[in-house]
């Protein structure tokens, strides 16, 4: 039997008839079988390029349809799938292409000289552009309009997304067709996801969120799609009345409330608001609750294996919990040695279940030390289950900070900041902020003599790291705060920055 996602999809009728499958925020409507022919087209132009089963397709390319139909291809023709945020600069893009090795590179117009230069000829190098003559989309409209799913194993690649290191180093992360398939099954069936649900997508589709959990409870339950490029809180309000699902990060709902004219009326079809990426806040639970009379569904999920936990559909969800793991998935709260703790006590977050990915990208050793005894993945977060089994997410080891739905590590800011000219140390922190969830900070000593301009570093940075990378203060001291073994406190600099 042939595993490959999208083989699935299509013995679900996914992609077959004339059912809109997404409408764009302009009217543009795409029907099920567009979909199917646009992906076929593309799958044909990629084999037709070069590319065989198993190779790599980088994407960093604006959000469009067809940019999904470029994922769907990439599926049915048993290519990896590689998508790369659209706010990576040279210095991050240059790793991630020397380290997947991709036979296609997709991009923007403006980019294709950068993508070129960073493969060194290496790769296959196109635009993705909608109206350009020599865009994948216009290369692709003279090619077949059928492409049979090429056959798959459950544990063949599908997609390698990149997560941030704590050492610096990104990880790919190795999602299977079995992954993708079983966790979007799982969805489906928990949030009971029909044909009938219009899903109001205005998330990115480089991650997890927006790629995989909203496209593909629509693509396998026969929903629909509206389908914004990115959040405006006014055409979200224009759209909120036709949809019946929506999918967002907690920045998305606290803009929302700052909107007069979002109102219980207006979302009074709205059956379902979930929430991922980053934490809720309990004023933001209890806020949005008093707007509407509706309790956000919060989830926690994550790149190397999709969604894990979810607070109920039909039940009590509480602020500041994520849930109960999910059908099929096991999660567990372990101490140390891997010692499983019982409900109330604090310790890491361990899942199993066929979402778990395969393993990171060409690193056995770290794949090896990020799993216990019996196939367990140790998440990297901490977690206690209270009595009822609720899990709430009580911190995060190695300091990751979440920034507006995106995963920051601050290893990897201290670097690049230890390498400026004048820096003798640095410490990288989150602090509560009202829309990002958390804001990237740095706290800098400079060396003897040096003087060191906060605007001027972080105006450095943009040159080098996403945005939401950059820190948005940097503050200049002495010294850092360290216990007797040397550790920098960093708890001690959110306590002294947080109200600054």
């Amino acid at each position: 039997m042939n595993a490959n996602f999208y083989g699935a999809l299509e013995a679900a009728g996914s992609f077959d008839g004339d059912r809109v499958l997404l409408e764009t925020e302009d009217g543009r409507r795409y029907t099920r079988t567009d979909a199917a022919t646009e992906s076929a087209r593309l799958a044909n132009l990629l084999t037709a390029l070069g590319a065989m089963r198993g190779d790599r397709v980088a994407v960093q390319a604006d959000k469009s349809p067809q940019s999904l139909f470029l994922y769907l291809a990439c599926l049915r023709a048993g290519l990896v799938y590689l998508p790369l945020n659209t706010a990576y600069q040279r210095g991050e893009l240059s790793y991630f292409i020397e380290d997947a090795e991709p036979r296609v590179i997709v991009c923007s117009p403006q980019a294709v000289a950068l993508m070129q230069e960073l493969s060194a000829g290496a790769a296959q190098v196109l635009s993705l552009d909608e109206n350009g003559e020599g865009s994948l989309t216009h290369q692709a409209a003279g090619q077949a309009a059928d492409f049979p799913a090429v056959e798959a194993q459950p544990d063949d690649l599908a997609v390698i997304i990149y997560t941030s290191g704590t050492t610096g180093r990104s990880k790919g992360a190795m999602v299977t067709h079995r992954n993708l398939e079983s966790n979007a099954r799982t969805l489906v069936a928990y949030w009971k996801f029909g044909e009938r649900d219009v899903l109001l997508h205005a998330l990115p589709i480089f991650h997890v969120h927006g790629l995989f959990v909203a496209n593909h409870c629509a693509w396998l339950s026969g929903a629909k799609l509206l389908w914004h490029r990115r959040f405006d809180p006014k055409l979200v309000l224009r759209d909120l009345p036709r949809a019946t699902v929506m999918m967002g990060v907690p920045t998305f709902y606290t803009r929302l409330l700052s909107e007069a004219a979002f109102t219980r009326d207006l979302c009074k079809g709205v059956r379902l608001f979930i929430s991922g990426s980053a934490p809720l806040l309990a004023d933001t639970f209890e806020g949005f609750h008093a707007r509407t009379g509706q309790h956000i569904l919060e989830r926690y999920g994550m790149s190397e294996t999709g969604m894990n936990t979810s607070n109920p559909l039909q039940g009590e969800r509480r602020a500041g919990s994520v849930g109960f793991p999910l059908p099929g998935v096991s999660v567990r709260i372990a101490g140390d040695h891997d010692k499983v703790l019982p409900p109330g006590e604090i310790g890491g977050i361990q899942v199993k279940g066929e979402n778990v990915f395969s393993g990171y990208w060409r690193m056995p050793d770290k794949t090896r030390d990020e799993f216990a005894a019996g196939g367990w993945f140790r998440t990297g977060d901490v977690g206690v289950f209270d009595a009822d089994g609720y899990l709430s997410i009580v911190g995060r080891a190695k300091d990751l900070i979440i920034s507006g739905g995106y995963n920051v590590y601050p290893k990897e800011i201290e670097l690049v900041l230890d390498a400026i000219p004048g820096v003798a140390e640095s410490a990288v922190i989150g602090l509560p902020h009202p829309d990002f969830g958390e804001a990237v900070t740095a706290v800098i000593v400079p060396r003897k003599g040096a003087q060191l301009d906060p605007a001027a570093i972080i105006s450095g940075l943009k040159k080098n790291l996403a945005n939401f990378k950059v820190p948005k203060q940097v503050f200049l001291v002495e010294d850092l705060p360290r216990n007797a073994m040397g550790k920098v406190q960093k708890a001690e600099l959110r306590g002294r920055y947080r109200n600054v």
